[in-house]
C-alpha cells in the first residue's frame, strides 16, 4: 500500500512534466493536485480551529468559575463543546491523515537527491521523461533547473558555490517561514480583531515557522519548493473558507433579524369642519304680515 502511494504520487509528477518539461513546474503542479484532493480535510481543520477561537470566552469564564471542581468543569466543557458543535481533535485529525501523503512525496521528491549518487529515478515510471532526465542529470551531472536553483541539492551545499549562488535558496526558505506564519495568522487575527482569546495550542504552534525554515535548511530544493508552494495554496484555500463562512453568517443574522418599523407616529386626523347654517332671508320694510 505505502509503495502504491509512492508510485501513484510518481506517476502524477511525472504526467506533469510530460505537460511541461521543468520539474520545478511540475512540483508546483503536484502541489495544487494534493490540495485540491485534500481541500476536504483543510475545510474541516480550519473551521475546527475558527469554532474553537470562538469559544475561547466561554471556556476561561467557565475555568474561572469552577477552578476548584475539576470534575465539574471538564463536564461543562464538555457540554459547551457539543453546544457549539466544537471537536477539539477535528483540527489535529486531518493533519494526522495528510501525514502519509506528505512522506510519500518526500520520498518521491528525495529520488531527485538520490540520483546524485548515480542511483536511478525510483517511484516514477522508468520509461517516462522524468525519469530520462533525473537519470542524464545524474550521469551527466547537469542541474535540473527551477528559478536558478537545482532541485536535487540542499540550501546549505548550496552556500559552497557562494552566497550569490545560494540566495534562491534561502529566498524560498524565507517563502516557506513567511507563508507559514502568515497562514496562522489567517485565523488568530480574526480573533484578535472580535476581542476573542487565542487558544492555548495556538501559542505553540507559533514556532512552527521557524522549525519549517530549519529543517528546509537541509532538504532538498524541490521539498523546499512543494512546502512554498503548499503553504501559499493553503493560504489562499483559507481566505475563501473564512471568506465564505463570514459571508453566509452575515447573510443569515440579516435575514433572520427584527425587521425596522418606522418611529414617526402618524398624524391625527383633521377634525371636520363644521356645516354652516343658513341665515334667515330679511323682509324688505313696509311689505304686509
Amino acid at each position: 500500500m505505502w509503495d502504491a502511494i509512492r508510485e501513484f504520487l510518481g506517476t502524477i509528477i511525472s504526467f506533469f512534466y510530460d505537460l511541461i518539461p521543468n520539474v520545478g513546474v511540475a512540483i508546483i503542479l503536484l502541489t495544487i493536485a494534493v490540495g485540491i484532493v485534500m481541500f476536504p480535510l483543510t475545510l474541516q481543520q480550519t473551521r475546527s480551529m475558527k469554532a474553537m477561537q470562538e469559544i475561547q470566552p466561554e471556556l476561561k469564564r467557565l475555568q474561572k468559575e469552577l477552578k476548584g471542581d475539576k470534575q465539574a468543569l471538564q463536564e461543562q466543557t464538555m457540554a459547551l463543546y457539543k453546544e457549539r458543535g466544537v471537536n477539539p481533535a477535528a483540527g489535529c485529525l486531518p493533519l494526522l491523515l495528510q501525514m502519509p501523503v506528505w512522506f510519500a512525496v518526500f520520498q518521491v521528491l528525495r529520488q531527485f537527491s538520490v540520483s546524485l549518487e548515480g542511483n536511478p529515478a525510483r517511484f516514477v515510471p522508468e520509461s517516462s521523461a522524468l525519469a530520462n532526465a533525473v537519470n542524464a542529470a545524474a550521469t551527466n551531472d547537469t542541474p535540473l533547473s527551477f528559478l536558478w536553483m537545482d532541485m536535487r541539492i540542499t540550501p546549505s551545499s548550496a552556500f559552497s558555490n557562494g552566497f550569490v549562488d545560494a540566495l534562491p535558496y534561502l529566498i524560498t526558505i524565507f517563502i516557506v517561514m513567511g507563508t507559514a506564519y502568515w497562514q496562522q495568522r489567517q485565523t488568530m487575527s480574526r480573533a484578535q480583531q472580535d476581542g476573542q482569546e487565542q487558544a492555548p495550542g495556538q501559542a505553540i504552534m507559533k514556532i512552527f515557522p521557524i522549525f519549517f525554515g530549519f529543517i528546509s535548511f537541509s532538504l532538498p530544493a524541490g521539498l523546499v519548493v512543494y512546502f512554498a508552494a503548499s503553504q501559499i495554496f493553503r493560504i489562499g484555500q483559507q481566505a475563501l473558507i473564512l471568506g465564505l463562512d463570514d459571508r453566509k453568517k452575515g447573510e443569515e443574522a440579516s435575514s433572520s433579524g427584527p425587521k425596522q418599523t418606522s418611529t414617526e407616529k402618524p398624524k391625527p386626523a383633521a377634525p371636520p369642519k363644521p356645516t354652516p347654517r343658513p341665515q334667515a332671508q330679511r323682509r324688505p320694510q313696509g311689505s304686509k304680515k
